[in-house]
């Protein structure tokens, strides 16, 4: 079935309402009111409602709409299993254990279908002011380079950190979000992945 626009799931929603509380349908006029549009703005809204197979009536008769259920079941939600890989620091750089560290549940939507992805526990409050917080979980996408402004994983000196990525002339500026803390500078920076997602256990 074709999709609904905002307005027309708040008709098909107040038509279903009504024959649950009636027995019978709402006639134009009465979706009109409801509403308070134009006979012809509700008759054209159960015309396109109709036409996308939600409504169905007997046009020689008046209040026979019938809501058309429909027959496709709800499909399952699809979780993927992300490699959780250790720790990564919203402050000082800290040495990243990159070793497997169970795994953390992403829903498919978050995911690109070509994409490679990894989760790092979020360390220290250098990127409060970006909504990152001590404690949560990151969803990185693996990529090897980086745009001024976002957000990213990289290594300085054997070191992993998450920080807001800038090109400069002859070297690289992370940017952390929180006054409290000084840019990283440095000519020797290997960007890992780009921030994804950030998830919070309560």
């Amino acid at each position: 079935m074709k999709e609904l626009t905002g307005r027309q799931r708040e008709v098909l929603a107040f038509i279903t309402e009504y024959i649950d509380a009636h027995t019978y349908s709402p006639t134009i006029r009465d979706i009109a009111d409801h509403f308070a549009i134009s006979v012809k703005g509700a008759y054209d809204h159960v015309a396109v409602l109709k036409k996308k197979g939600r409504l169905k009536n007997d046009n020689k008769r008046s209040r026979t709409l019938e809501v058309i259920k429909s027959e496709k079941k709800a499909e399952p939600e699809t979780f993927i299993n992300v490699p959780i890989l250790g720790t990564v620091a919203a402050g000082l750089p800290i040495l990243a254990e990159e070793n497997w560290d169970g795994t953390f549940p992403v829903h498919a939507s978050m995911i690109k279908q070509n994409g490679t992805y990894f989760v790092l526990n979020v360390r220290g409050d250098s990127m409060i002011q970006a909504g990152i917080m001590d404690g949560d979980f990151a969803l990185i996408e693996k990529r090897d380079t980086a745009k001024n402004g976002e957000i990213v994983v990289a290594v300085v000196d054997e070191a992993i950190t998450l920080k807001r990525f800038f090109k400069e002339s002859n070297r690289v500026k992370l940017q952390a979000e929180n006054p409290d803390y000084l840019p990283i500078y440095s000519q020797d920076v290997r960007v890992v992945g780009k921030l994804a997602y950030i998830f919070r256990p309560y």
